[in-house]
């Protein structure tokens, strides 16, 4: 009879010498080899549960990625609050100066350096749709403004929905004169407050300014 190939004393081929090889036992001619069912059934249950996962993932999200491409392509139409507060304000400069929609007028802080933590508020009568906000720092639109005061460079935009949950969005400005338009899409908004974090030009004798803060939204004409 033949020997077996893996018998004692009988040097392996290298490929059956490789860790995890070696011991593998080798049926001899005509008997049937060991089916190894365990792991490939783990396998199987693995790859199914990860499926099935994506799947459901992707169902979940349809309706929010719909809404995402429907929100890039609709019209714009500028949005008004209906109210205004903040937490200090320069005299004579309130925080409905930064929401009239004139851009030669402004909110000052009232703080000196950055001003960080103090916010300005605007609230809306009834859940509002944003899509997009508008940002002039200083107490103009002119360049040559730009350096009576200092600008907000981060913002903390603190977002209140119609059923009370909050969302803070991080809001990141360019020291330049003129409107800086930012993606700001969120449903539902009953108030959104922005909390000075940052600021350019901040010095002992400067307060942040913010000429003018616009909200925008769906057009109700529809997609442009």
């Amino acid at each position: 009879m033949v020997g077996r190939p893996d018998e004692p004393g009988r040097r392996l081929p290298w490929w059956r010498r490789l860790p995890g090889l070696g011991e593998r036992r080798v049926p001899w001619a005509g008997e049937r080899p060991r089916l190894r069912r365990g792991l490939g059934r783990i396998w199987t249950w693995v790859v199914g549960a990860v499926v099935l996962a994506l799947v459901v993932t992707a169902a979940l999200n349809v309706g929010t990625a719909v809404q995402a491409v429907r929100d890039h392509f609709t019209k714009r139409a500028p949005i008004a609050a209906n109210s205004y507060k903040a937490s200090h304000s320069w005299p004579g400069h309130g925080p409905a100066l930064a929401f009239d929609k004139i851009n030669n007028t402004w909110w000052g802080s009232g703080k000196n350096q950055s001003g960080a933590g103090e916010w300005v508020e605007a609230d809306f009568d009834q859940p509002t749709h944003l899509l997009d906000i508008v940002f002039t720092s200083g107490e103009s639109a002119q360049p040559m403004d730009l350096s009576k005061s200092a600008l907000p460079q981060r913002i903390e935009a603190v977002v209140t929905t119609a059923d009370g949950k909050k969302q803070s969005r991080f809001v990141t400005l360019d020291g330049a004169s003129g409107g800086q338009a930012r993606a700001f899409r969120v449903q539902d908004v009953t108030s959104v407050r922005f909390i000075l974090r940052s600021a350019f030009g901040a010095t002992a004798d400067k307060q942040v300014a913010i000429a003018e803060i616009e909200f925008f939204g769906p057009s109700s004409s529809g997609s442009s």
